[in-house]
């Protein structure tokens, strides 16, 4: 069972429906035995009404099964594997300008990697915007320049910040490593938005990935464990 803090209702539900009947009818019997569901159930054609953690659990195991779904390693020295969609763990600090609708920002080091998630602070679990504020995805790269901007003006008392080297990457950096509070050691599965490497102010280079999750979770390992 997972503790999840994050799900993407909207990408669940985007991708559930994508999937071919005969394959969707078999992955859900397998969730379903992987779950140790015993008897009838398990020979039930997969439901169109199911609950959204057990279509998550579906979609997950599509995208194992058709896609090379990358790793972010929490170990020092590995690189991160390829892949549009990747998982991995790390110490993860969540930010949001406070608003009960808009983007979402979690980063944290996996290793010698920057992960970046951006999403909608909507899909936070527990956390729900009154009905009249409509839903808006947040789960693309013009709500992180969105976030990195209102970051930026912030600093500067209302004027934009001009970066030195320039580049998206680089604002990435420069927010994340700012990021206070406490950081939780969570799982995820993220589809990729942006990668490369950047060199920080204190000269070290640096990999970047921003990515928008399709869950986080809070991890059943810890560092060392």
């Amino acid at each position: 069972m997972r503790y999840y803090l994050y799900v993407s209702e909207a990408k669940v539900e985007m991708l559930h429906a994508q999937i071919p009947q005969k394959l969707l009818s078999r992955l859900t019997t397998e969730a379903k035995v992987d779950l140790k569901v015993a008897g009838v159930s398990v020979q039930r054609p997969a439901r169109q009404d199911a609950g959204l953690y057990e279509r998550l659990d579906v979609v997950e195991g599509f995208l194992e099964r058709e896609y090379d779904v990358g790793w972010v390693s929490s170990d020092a020295g590995e690189e991160p594997g390829p892949g549009f969609w990747f998982r991995g763990e790390a110490g993860l600090r969540v930010s949001w300008d406070g608003r009960a609708e808009g983007p979402v920002l979690m980063s944290g080091a996996a290793g010698d990697t920057l992960v970046s998630l951006v999403g909608s602070v909507h899909h936070l679990v527990g956390h729900s915007a009154a009905p009249e504020l409509g839903r808006v995805g947040h789960s693309w790269l013009p709500a992180l320049y969105r976030l990195l901007r209102d970051a930026s003006r912030a600093e500067a008392a209302g004027e934009p910040v001009a970066r030195p080297g320039g580049g998206v990457l680089h604002d990435v950096v420069e927010v994340c490593d700012r990021l206070a509070g406490p950081a939780m050691w969570c799982e995820f599965l993220a589809r990729e938005l942006l990668r490369g490497q950047v060199t920080d102010g204190s000269g070290a280079r640096r990999e970047v990935v921003v990515g928008t999750p399709l869950y986080v979770a809070l991890s059943e390992e810890r560092p060392g464990g």
